[in-house]
């Protein structure tokens, strides 16, 4: 039947619960709820997906349980966490793993960060002045702040395990919650899907690129992300502007790009720079580039970064990413807002050789596989009460 899916009782198959707000398949989280759910059911457990809204086909063996959500953002979340703990306690599940803003869980996976950090570190996004005191100050005056920080307080105390999606987040969920001291806070990171993401044969990669409009003499360099000033967009323009001329910029995802289109102009930089919008196939993009940059501010565990890397990209990451623990220290630098390294550090990386396939560090737990075996010893063990 599988490893561990009976739940000790009479040897019925265990029942589990994933719980977050959105079935989807698109963006990080959800994607990585939506494999999780279908790996349980592989596995042979019996599983429901507690859910705001469905907005993608539930795996084979996963039920939907949609609870709905409704208002302002306040509201939203504080029903989601009533409705779906209410849905949680009337199925009497073995375990219950929380994906997001839940109130009770055996398993909570933290992907973003405790907020008071999140809100130290990323707050160098916006340039210093009224504009960056207004969002911090509109922050801290937010209800919906107020309530997400009660939340996470209350997932620090109740969660049996917690498991964190990079070292770096572990170490800021610590500094947030030092009540979490000797508990078990585990770390397991994102893995990529290796198969879909890859380096190409030369000739695709030669062919991907004539078609994006990139000269042979040319050095394409790339970064993705939907909250531009959170990923650095304008220090990277403002390093790009910097380079000689051979030196472009494509940029996928985000939203508004109206800002980043004047600034590009303000630095004449014209044709250098493309943005792309919402971009299906990212292998190929991946493989079109030649360094993949993120200057980002405040990021969990870019996914972007291990994709790139796995698609054969040179790869730079501020150090305040939790996947920057894959490059190297040569590849890492710690200050985003500092345009003028950051071009010394791009026209670095371009003149490296290209990596070859990336292959995971032994001993770093990552993908899937360390949730099925967390859950079968969870189950072995499920008489202990939570804390």
């Amino acid at each position: 039947m599988g490893r561990g899916v009976e739940s000790g009782v009479d040897g019925i198959k265990a029942r589990l619960a994933v719980v977050m707000p959105r079935l989807s398949g698109y963006g990080g989280a959800e994607g990585f709820g939506l494999r999780l759910a279908q790996a349980l059911a592989r596995a042979g457990y019996a599983v429901d997906f507690i859910c705001a809204r469905q907005e993608a086909e539930a795996p084979a063996g996963v039920n939907v349980v949609r609870v709905g959500r409704f208002g302002p953002k306040l509201v939203k979340t504080l029903w989601f966490a009533l409705a779906a703990d209410a849905a949680a306690q009337r199925g009497g599940y073995d375990l219950v793993l929380g994906l997001g803003k839940t109130l009770n869980q055996d398993v909570l996976r933290v992907g973003g960060g405790p907020l008071p950090v999140f809100w130290r570190l990323s707050k160098r996004a916006w340039p210093a002045g009224p504009a960056r005191a207004w969002k911090m100050l509109r922050r801290r005056l937010s209800p919906s702040n107020w309530l997400s920080l009660a939340i996470e307080a209350r997932q620090a105390r109740n969660s049996r395990v917690v498991v964190c999606v990079s070292d770096l987040v572990r170490d800021w969920l610590l500094e947030a919650h030092p009540e979490l001291a000797g508990r078990d806070v585990r770390v397991i990171y994102n893995r990529p899907d290796l198969d879909r993401f890859r380096i190409l044969p030369g000739e695709e990669r030669a062919a991907l690129r004539r078609a994006a409009g990139v000269g042979e003499g040319d050095v394409l360099l790339l970064t993705a992300g939907t909250n531009f000033a959170l990923k650095g967009v304008a220090p990277l323009l403002r390093a790009l502007a910097l380079l000689p001329p051979h030196f472009r910029l494509h940029v996928a995802g985000g939203r508004g790009a109206g800002r980043y289109l004047r600034l590009a102009r303000d630095l004449g930089l014209g044709e250098r720079v493309r943005f792309l919008g919402r971009v299906e196939d990212m292998p190929s993009f991946y493989n079109t580039g030649d360094v993949f940059c993120l200057a980002t501010f405040y990021d969990a565990c870019s996914n972007a970064v291990l994709e790139a890397l796995a698609c054969g990209c040179r790869v730079l990451s501020s150090a305040l990413n939790g996947s920057a623990a894959f490059l190297p220290s040569e590849a890492v630098f710690p200050d985003p807002a500092d345009h003028e390294a950051l071009a010394l550090a791009l026209e670095a990386a371009a003149a490296r050789p290209r990596p070859q396939a990336f292959a995971w560090p032994e001993g770093v737990a990552c993908g899937l596989e360390p949730y099925l075996d967390l859950v079968a010893e969870l189950l072995r063990n499920k008489g202990k009460t939570r804390p």
